[in-house]
C-alpha cells in the first residue's frame, strides 16, 4: 500500500490531520508514508491538503475534511476491509479528536 501526504509547509489544520491518519495507516497496513510540500493549495488533489493511497486522492463525503469514515471507504474499495485490521477505525479517529480538543 502506497500512502501519500501533501502538505503545505508549516503544516496547518488539515495538514496535520491527515499527516495523523497516515501515521495511523501506515502502524496497520505496515507501510511507509511519503510526506510531499507545496505551495499549490488544491485539496484533495495534486496540492495540499490531500491524502492518497495507491496514487489516488481520497476525496471527502463532504467534500471540504476526510473524516476516518471517508478513508474507511477508500481502503474497502481497493480490497482492504475494516475488519482485518482491529483497530483501525480508533486509530484513524486519534488524530481527529487531537485536532477537535486543540480547536475547542
Amino acid at each position: 500500500m502506497q500512502i501519500k501526504v501533501i502538505s503545505q509547509q508549516p503544516p496547518g489544520g488539515r495538514c496535520t490531520l491527515y499527516a495523523g491518519y497516515a501515521v495511523a495507516l501506515a502502524c496497520h497496513l505496515k507501510a511507509e508514508v511519503d510526506l510531499l510540500f507545496s505551495n499549490q493549495r488544491e485539496a484533495h488533489a495534486e496540492g495540499y491538503p490531500s491524502l492518497w493511497l495507491n496514487g489516488a486522492a481520497i476525496q471527502p463525503d463532504d467534500g471540504v475534511i476526510l473524516m476516518p469514515a471517508d478513508i474507511l471507504t477508500a481502503l474497502a474499495a481497493l480490497g482492504v476491509l475494516e475488519e482485518t485490521l482491529p483497530g483501525l477505525a480508533e486509530a484513524l479517529e486519534a488524530p481527529l479528536d487531537r485536532m477537535l480538543e486543540a480547536e475547542g
